[in-house]
């Protein structure tokens, strides 16, 4: 019931009757509030781990849950895990397998290509990741493509789940909208190592490039992102919804894209220097 009633709330084109007639869904089921997995103070918890996590992802499991314990939450070592590892999330550093970041031993980890790289054009690098959002009464996963040097987000979607159909479908309409990077980046997570994502980087002719196992900081262009919007838009908007958060993200986008200024850009947006650098 929740994924339908997720497409149509993203489906805006249509009226709420029309959408609900066409997948045989009643208004009254649509408005219907599902009991969420966990309970509010559970979510309390995850939201807090999000935020220690944005300011120091090199936290484990064990020192997040001194953290929390600290800030005065009742939680111990494995219901922390347990959270962090539902909402995808782990340090940084190298370690055994956890949720998100686990890949499925039958597909191949491509090498790291970045290193030592200079990236000195638009669309010759780009880059995704996955993030966990907080809302009000739940939650949701975010995943965006950025363009590494020119730092603009070329598309980005939405999901209750950590379904790898989203990440295929940003991909898609990235490639759509802006043509194809030279190299895409992306951690080894199960979701970017599936046959079906690495399948669209294939048959594009792109070179496909992975971070070695539990450096995020391989992939710090989407990770430094993933800080500035949470600080500058969803820990300040406090959304209840999927819906509203979506709205919300489609404002902010625009903003980070044609009217926030960057330093590393010298104070250009990264709209302008994706249209006019050379």
């Amino acid at each position: 019931m929740n994924k339908k009633k997720e497409l149509i709330s993203m489906a805006d084109d249509l009226s709420i009757v029309r959408q609900c007639k066409l997948i045989g869904f009643t208004r009254s089921t649509y408005y219907y509030e599902a009991v969420p997995d966990f309970y509010p103070e559970e979510l309390k918890i995850m939201e807090e781990i999000d935020k220690i996590y944005t300011e120091m992802p090199f936290y484990g499991y064990r020192k997040m849950y001194w953290e929390l314990k600290n800030l005065g939450y009742n939680v111990g070592r494995d219901r922390t895990l347990k959270y962090m590892q539902h909402m995808g999330i782990e340090a940084i550093y190298p370690k055994r397998n956890k949720h998100t970041t686990v890949r499925d031993k039958e597909h191949l980890v491509y090498p790291y290509l970045l290193k030592g790289m200079e990236i000195t054009t638009p669309n010759q690098v780009w880059a995704t990741d996955i993030t966990y959002l907080p809302l009000t009464n739940g939650f949701c996963y975010l995943v965006a493509i950025i363009d590494w040097y020119s730092k603009k987000i070329l598309s980005w979607k939405l999901s209750l789940t950590l379904d790898r159909r989203f990440c295929i479908e940003a991909l898609k309409e990235a490639i759509e909208r802006h043509g194809k990077p030279e190299i895409f980046n992306t951690d080894q997570g199960c979701q970017f190592t599936s046959t079906d994502f690495i399948q669209v980087l294939v048959d594009n002719g792109i070179k496909i490039s992975m971070d070695s196992k539990g450096r995020a900081l391989d992939n710090i262009v989407i990770e430094r992102f993933w800080r500035t919007l949470k600080y500058e838009d969803i820990y300040i908007k406090k959304y209840q919804t999927i819906k509203e958060v979506k709205a919300g993200l489609q404002a902010y986008m625009v903003l980070y894209n044609t009217k926030r200024r960057h330093e590393t850009l010298e104070y250009k947006t990264p709209d302008h220097v994706h249209r006019h650098a050379a």
